[in-house]
């Protein structure tokens, strides 16, 4: 593993250190923004994520702007079938 480490790093010009904090950095968000993502059932943005690699800036992009939004979407929606589903008292005839 090391001797890898050393490769890659060697041939992008960055120190072992550095890479290792950006690996770190790229997986917990977009661990974050996937388990969002799925949570939210949005397959579109679970592939996007998954596929493009941004070093975390999609994935943060995703997590604080796009997934808020689409959440109050929901939650305007969810009010709006509620008050349109419940019954209205009366009788019963």
């Amino acid at each position: 593993m090391t001797s890898a480490l050393a490769s890659i790093s060697d041939t992008l010009g960055i120190s072992p250190t550095i890479l290792i904090i950006l690996l770190i950095w790229t997986v917990v968000w977009k661990g974050f923004a996937l388990w969002k993502s799925a949570r939210l059932n949005q397959p579109a943005w679970f592939i996007i994520i998954l596929i493009v690699n941004t070093f975390g800036v999609l994935e943060v992009l995703y997590i604080f702007l796009f997934s808020k939004i689409k959440l109050e979407n929901k939650k305007k929606e969810k009010t709006k079938s509620k008050r349109d589903t419940t019954k209205k008292p009366g009788r019963n005839r």
